[in-house]
């Protein structure tokens, strides 16, 4: 997963006519096209915070923290607008009058003209997000990450019946259109052959058979699985693919788990490494002067479960996936009680285990960007320290 050094620029900003200029909602579809906003948890608040979609972007701010101290650093190198991790307005703010940190930075933001823009447990949810960057840093191997509690719900298994001659060619548009995406697999269907009979009533225009008659036809079975984000494409592009007048469809909510969403994340180290070492190049590649840990329960670790931010709530998923380490933050005295000696438990600090989500989204956004300015906040926003 690339990465971007604090203060470095990603490109230059180069503008034409104000017309085709760079917005705030430009940014925003970016990254709600990477991270959509229904996927935070309940609790959050993510999306754009302070500013107009309308608004032209100067530059662009990543952090994982949006303080005051962030906003004037943003002021400084010309950037009008910050995209943070965590949400600057998290909990209900009854006034601004400058009394405290958050106050200061959005009073300081509305009279600077900047937009605020916060990417949060959205990112924590899909599966190229917070966690796959973490399982990344930790050394697992790409091609093992897999979500560690799948979301529950979010899925439909559609079953369509089409003329055998139209079969492939709707099976194209739907998978086109996001159908049939399960895991690492995309266009996956069943179908299956069998014959379908309808009578054409008075107005009717149908494709075969004639007003009145009962038609039989040789039809195909088609199903896919349907995510819930694309719903609305799949169905268009059904409609416009279908040849008949009235199409049959079936839609059934499924309860399966997706496998590209969710909490958490479990890969495999490329070889087993001893669990001292383990946690000595976890402390290195995150940047932890100290970690807090439980007794480990075997020599060497490979199966590695992480979650950036508050993770205790998933360390039973991690001990079902069979993870032999599990890599998260701030756990509560308690709940370290739940290793049970299956599983060793390492807390690295909060901003440790997220830091470098900040390049991970500047990497995006340069990526849908090439030519525009972004630029990773220097500043440590980190409220912890050890001495």
């Amino acid at each position: 997963m690339p990465s971007v050094a604090p203060g470095n620029w990603v490109g230059k900003c180069t503008f034409g006519v104000m017309e085709n200029a760079l917005k705030v909602r430009d940014i925003a579809a970016c990254l709600e096209a990477w991270a959509p906003r229904h996927l935070a948890e309940s609790y959050d608040n993510v999306g754009l915070l302070v500013g107009e979609p309308s608004q032209v972007v100067k530059g662009v701010m990543v952090s994982l923290d949006c303080t005051e101290e962030v906003v004037r650093e943003a002021i400084a190198s010309e950037c009008n607008m910050i995209v943070s991790h965590h949400p600057l307005i998290f909990k209900g703010i009854k006034r601004l009058n400058g009394s405290t940190d958050a106050e200061r930075a959005i009073m300081l933001a509305i009279q600077q003209g900047m937009a605020l823009y916060a990417i949060h447990t959205n990112l924590d949810n899909v599966l190229t997000g917070v966690n796959h960057q973490l399982a990344h840093v930790l050394g697992c191997a790409p091609h093992t990450h897999e979500i560690l509690r799948p979301m529950a719900g979010g899925l439909e298994k559609w079953t369509v019946f089409v003329p055998t001659d139209h079969a492939e060619s709707v099976r194209h548009a739907m998978a086109d259109a996001g159908a049939g995406h399960i895991g690492k697999y995309d266009h996956c269907s069943f179908a299956a052959s069998g014959t379908g009979s309808f009578r054409a009533l008075e107005g009717a225009t149908p494709f075969v058979g004639a007003l009145g008659e009962i038609h039989r036809e040789s039809e195909i079975r088609l199903e896919m699985v349907v995510r819930s984000e694309v719903t609305g494409a799949v169905y268009t592009a059904l409609q416009d693919a279908h040849p008949y007048e009235e199409v049959a469809l079936d839609r059934v909510s499924l309860e399966n788990g997706r496998k590209d969403l969710g909490a958490g994340m479990v890969g495999e180290l490329p070889a087993p490494m001893a669990w001292q070492d383990f946690v000595d190049r976890a402390k290195q590649v995150l940047g932890c002067t100290h970690v807090k840990i439980t007794a480990p329960t075997q020599p060497n670790v490979q199966r590695v479960a992480c979650c950036g931010g508050s993770g205790a709530f998933l360390i039973e998923d991690a001990k079902r996936a069979g993870a032999d380490v599990y890599v998260t933050s701030d756990i509560k005295y308690h709940e370290y009680f739940q290793a049970e000696g299956q599983i060793l438990l390492l807390d690295v600090g909060h901003y440790e285990s997220e830091w470098q989500t900040s390049g991970l989204i500047a990497s995006k956004l340069k990526e849908k960007f090439p030519n525009f300015a972004v630029r990773l906040s220097t500043t440590r926003t980190n409220p912890v320290s050890f001495r």
